[in-house]
């Protein structure tokens, strides 16, 4: 007789972003339906800004919050918070074999350089020379390094000792489904014991708000909820951190751990984006696990960014489960509303906010006045939580209480 798969538990949440620190600001934050926008300082590109961090808490060394850029702090800090969470800092027999799964982007640039050459660029002499003269004189020597999506994971490494094997994913959306995909993959089949699964984004940077706009996806003038924004929506780009530790049931209990909740499936494809191939690439992710839905105690997480034309198929997907009857069909909230889109990290936070509600036995207030997010009265065992990308990329989880 085979053996049965082994049951993967989240044992630790590491999160920041608008809202707060930790599960417990989140969570109040979510019940008061408070999002954190900001549509002043980056006018009038509407973003939801990381509240205030006290980095030395985690990262004690000011050497490494320097060589670092924000976002790399920021996953820094994330990923320490939930090594907390898991009772794991300092355990360094487990953290020396804990695998590393890193949902991350590019590096950023460095905007005031990037202004000056372009301002003199129309008058030199001869543009091409000056650009390379600039290029060579006014880049600092480590930006290059500091620009590897990598060095997120080497900077946990060196703080926090997470020193086992360690993948890098990139990818936008894509890449955080991936990362918590193969972590889950690996403990099911026997080739991972435990896992530290995450990522972070800096939202208040202005050249991803500028290359965001270029394509059309921020949100603008005036903040509104995910499901509020219609045929002239957008994003609105956060900045967070998320991190898991993700282990198979029998390492938890062989050192005494709990289980925050039971990751069930992750599953990710991709789609075009031609009409009505994202409905349809969420039916077909959603009829693998459709037989494992307890109805009447489950909700949806969707991490729907607010662009166009993906978020309302994925509404129409969410339609047909039945969205806007909860008591016989799925509860839905969709997150960006409260902490904004942000993302390689955006399904390891629906992933570490599912677990939170769960660990509360209900869901949170809707964020919504078209009628999709409808009050959910009944006791909260299953949380599935959707990923679809601004531009491609889709992903659905199953998240359960842990008995």
């Amino acid at each position: 007789m085979a053996d049965a798969p082994r049951e993967a538990w989240i044992t630790g949440i590491g999160i920041v972003s608008s809202l707060g620190e930790g599960p417990d600001a989140h969570w109040q934050k979510l019940m008061a339906a408070k999002p954190g926008a900001d549509t002043a300082t980056f006018a009038p590109i509407v973003v939801h800004p990381v509240a205030p961090i006290v980095f030395d808490s985690q990262i004690p060394k000011k050497g490494d919050q320097r060589q670092m850029e924000a976002w790399q702090r920021i996953g820094t800090y994330a990923a320490g918070l939930a090594l907390d969470s898991a009772g794991l800092k300092g355990n360094t027999e487990i953290l020396s074999r804990m695998d590393m799964i890193v949902a991350a982007g590019g590096g950023e640039r460095d905007t005031s350089v990037d202004a000056a050459i372009l301002t003199g660029m129309p008058q030199a002499a001869n543009p091409a020379a000056y650009l390379n003269e600039r290029l060579m004189g006014d880049l600092r020597p480590t930006l290059f390094l500091a620009q590897l999506s990598n060095l997120l994971a080497g900077n946990i490494s060196i703080v926090h000792g997470v020193t086992g094997s360690s993948r890098t994913f990139m990818g936008e959306e894509s890449a955080g489904v991936d990362a918590a995909r193969i972590a889950l993959s690996r403990i099911v089949a026997g080739q991972s014991n435990i896992a530290l699964v995450g990522g972070a984004y800096n939202g208040e940077r202005q050249d991803q708000q500028i290359l965001f706009e270029f394509g059309g996806h921020c949100l603008k003038d005036r903040y509104l909820p995910v499901w509020e924004r219609g045929e002239s929506g957008g994003f609105a780009l956060g900045s967070l951190g998320a991190f898991l530790v993700i282990e198979s049931r029998e390492h938890a209990q062989a050192r005494g751990a709990k289980p925050l909740a039971r990751l069930t499936a992750v599953l990710s494809d991709r789609s075009s984006r031609k009409s009505g191939a994202v409905t349809a690439t969420l039916t077909r992710l959603w009829d693998k696990l459709k037989d494992k839905i307890k109805p009447g105690h489950a909700a949806v997480l969707s991490g729907a960014t607010g662009v166009a034309t993906a978020t309302a198929e994925e509404r129409t997907f969410l339609e047909a489960l039945g969205a806007q009857k909860p008591n016989d069909g799925l509860a839905v909230r969709a997150t960006g509303s409260y902490v904004g889109h942000a993302m390689e990290p955006q399904f390891p936070m629906n992933l570490a906010l599912a677990t939170i509600a769960l660990g509360h036995g209900s869901l949170f207030p809707p964020c919504d006045a078209t009628g999709l997010e409808q009050a959910m009265s009944g006791p909260l065992d299953q949380i599935v939580v959707t990923s679809v990308g601004h531009w491609r990329g889709e992903g659905i989880a199953l998240v359960e209480r842990a008995s």
